[in-house]
């Protein structure tokens, strides 16, 4: 379903700050249109399950319900005095993240049932961590701990463990059958999971946890533990973060679910760092010299001299809590678009890896390959991102008072973009419900507003780990489909569970042709 929206010409490109209205213009913050709930009491039981129309599972539904009832601003109150302001409108977006008022740090509200959690036991974390806090305490761990992910460099030193890791998994898949003849993979999801996780143990703990090993598939065992964990907490972020929040008096079900998971992937985040810092121990030099380099993130953090041992526990349950649900669900979605689109899309795909990989027994995946060879690749991960993006959207706290599509709206005010919605409008893009990599690429770009596509994320607060995400994703499409030829055996269309982050809602169903050449 498509709603026009009213933008400016895209021959003549997109302004990316929205032309402020003259004050006689300007309306009232509580003049913007939204659902307010019957006698003004909020609208909060919309969400409740049997009662309501909406679903914070299918919150990407809800947001174009309102997109059309309502326009391109959407002022939502879910109980008395907690007002939310949903925006669809591009330039409204850009007015808002690239917002650089002096002295201030970009805020949000997010995961404030992981930040009592973790405030209840000072004796393990300093902070709440990079996901809820703000201000100032977020920038001083925010500015250390990126410094092991923000360079480009130290991304790619880990080039060639995820590589020997996705060529394992590659190996592995191909000796389920014979070069030119087919297996069906009832559920692709927990391979990718499997995989992600290996991958993050061992980049940022250098630990390989051999998670496809018979015991690490039984579901008691660490793996499987580890990746139900970080989905039970990651499906209680939402209903903790909206309504009443009543667990901040008593025990909640959500809140209890939460805490229970946040144990367990604490108990092993110290059990790993701990590891780790006994390894150095051993041999007091390593630490201060680093002379045999970083084998892993843990190793940049210990020999951080402004990191506590508290942050770096933090960052190492933030790491397993996001490392291993985003990628795998974000590469689903590209092997069902791939998979749908197997005569076009998957076949260029194909082409280009064939060309980087002649023999991809022997060739590794080099950084200037993925840099300047894997364009298509590049182009198929970001219209994926396009139609299915890691959130629905980009949460802000305003630092100060502005006005969007001709409203006052104060500072405090908590903003949560629309740009799932506003990525699948015409107005923006052509034929926009289409999967066309094409779009993407230098002889065929089409032009495209710079704050639609944002699925890491924006600025100061976006992604600490999004290179490093890029990377494995690129590296597994590159190998996957030089290696096999995927075909969709699920239902059409796949839609998606808005569980925080964007998850497929039906399995992964694939049927693997394994290629002659």
């Amino acid at each position: 379903m498509h709603f026009p929206i009213k933008v400016t010409n895209r021959l003549r490109g997109f302004s990316t700050v929205a032309k402020k209205p003259s004050k006689r213009a300007v309306k009232s913050f509580y003049e913007i249109p939204g659902p307010r709930g019957p006698l003004g009491l909020g609208n909060l039981y919309q969400y409740i399950p049997g009662i309501g129309r909406y679903s914070f599972d299918e919150l990407h539904r809800s947001g174009e319900d309102k997109y059309r009832q309502y326009g391109s601003i959407v002022r939502e109150t879910m109980v008395p005095g907690q007002d939310i302001v949903w925006l669809y409108e591009p330039d409204d977006v850009a007015t808002v993240l690239d917002d650089r008022t002096p002295g201030m740090y970009p805020s949000r509200r997010s995961h404030t049932a992981l930040e009592k959690y973790r405030k209840d036991r000072p004796n393990v974390y300093r902070t709440a961590g990079l996901l809820p806090t703000n201000g100032s305490e977020w920038w001083k761990i925010r500015s250390e701990l990126q410094k092991g992910l923000s360079s480009p460099q130290n991304v790619r030193n880990f080039l060639p463990a995820t590589d020997k890791i996705t060529k394992e998994f590659i190996t592995r898949l191909r000796s389920q059958t014979e070069a030119g003849k087919s297996f069906l993979v009832e559920d692709f999801m927990p391979l990718i999971s499997r995989l992600n996780l290996e991958l993050i143990c061992l980049l940022a703990f250098d630990v390989r946890l051999d998670s496809f090993s018979e015991e690490q598939m039984e579901p008691h065992s660490l793996s499987s533990r580890l990746m139900e964990s970080a989905e039970i907490t990651n499906s209680c972020i939402l209903p903790t973060d909206q309504g009443f929040q009543l667990w901040r008096y008593f025990e909640t079900p959500p809140y209890r679910r939460l805490r229970k998971a946040q144990e367990f992937m604490e108990k092993t985040a110290v059990e790993l760092v701990s590891q780790k810092l006994l390894y150095f121990n051993e041999d007091q030099q390593r630490l201060a010299s680093g002379e045999h380099g970083s084998k892993s993130l843990m190793e940049e953090y210990l020999r951080n001299p402004n990191l506590e041992l508290n942050d770096i526990i933090g960052m190492a349950s933030d790491l397993l809590l996001a490392g291993v649900h985003t990628t795998s669900y974000t590469t689903a979605f590209a092997l069902y678009h791939l998979a749908l689109n197997g005569a076009t899309a998957q076949e260029r795909l194909y082409r280009e890896a064939k060309t980087i990989l002649p023999d991809p027994k022997e060739i590794r995946i080099g950084a200037a390959v993925l840099g300047s060879e894997a364009s298509y690749c590049r182009a198929v991960l970001k219209e994926t991102l396009r139609l299915n993006p890691i959130s629905i959207g980009v949460g802000r706290i305003l630092n100060r008072d502005h006005v969007l599509s001709g409203y006052q709206v104060p500072r405090g005010t908590v903003i949560v973009t629309q740009n799932m919605i506003s990525c699948r409008q015409e107005a923006y893009f052509r034929d926009p419900h289409r999967f066309i990599p094409e779009r993407w690429m230098r002889e065929t770009k089409e032009p495209a507003h710079p704050h639609l596509v944002l699925p890491f994320g924006h600025g100061m607060r976006s992604c600490i780990a999004r290179r490093l995400a890029e990377q494995s994703m690129l590296v597994l499409l590159l190998r996957l489909i030089r290696s096999f030829e995927i075909e969709w055996e699920g239902s059409v269309p796949m839609d998606v569970k808005t569980k925080l982050i964007n998850q497929p809602d039906q399995p992964i169903r694939l049927r693997m042709k394994a290629r002659t050449s």
